[in-house]
């Protein structure tokens, strides 16, 4: 199964569209704030996908939750904005989280900086912005793969 993960497109349309174009073959997308909008006008293009989402601090008016799991296969995942988890500072509440939920990935974004690491059981993940990086990078998304014999997370740049 290949799970797609971005966030913070903050209205670039074309960044969230190259992503979906670059994916077809993958089986859920998961939008981690920061641009419902476009996500939800890209996501009209693509019916047959499963998106899954959770609302940014920029996703103003939103009644999209603050945090979601999904489980797939042999994995549970538990995602948020961030913004609420003072992912600025420390991913300690973000692993929490994860605990709380007895997830084994912890995604989120906000930081507009990708980050992964596997800690304590957990993949924690933050794909970097899809539109606006502020870690030098170019904007990027991230993928999850799992398999039987594992889960494999990595950065794609856009």
């Amino acid at each position: 199964m290949r799970i797609v993960v971005f966030s913070d497109s903050h209205g670039s349309f074309n960044s969230v569209l190259r992503i979906f174009e670059r994916n077809r073959n993958a089986d859920v997308f998961i939008f981690l704030g920061d641009g419902e909008r476009e996500v939800e006008n890209v996501s009209c293009l693509f019916p047959d996908k499963q998106v899954i989402m959770v609302a940014g601090n920029c996703d103003y008016g939103s009644l999209l939750p603050q945090v979601k799991t999904f489980s797939f296969e042999n994995a549970k995942a538990v995602f948020t904005h961030g913004h609420a988890y003072g992912v600025k500072s420390s991913d300690g509440l973000i692993l929490r989280l994860a605990r709380e939920n007895n997830a084994n990935i912890a995604l989120f974004g906000h930081t507009h900086c990708r980050f992964y690491e596997y800690r304590d059981g957990v993949h924690i993940l933050n794909p970097g912005s899809a539109a606006l990086p502020r870690d030098g990078n170019k904007p990027s998304y991230a993928f999850i793969d799992i398999t039987k014999a594992g889960i494999v997370c990595a950065h794609v740049d856009l």
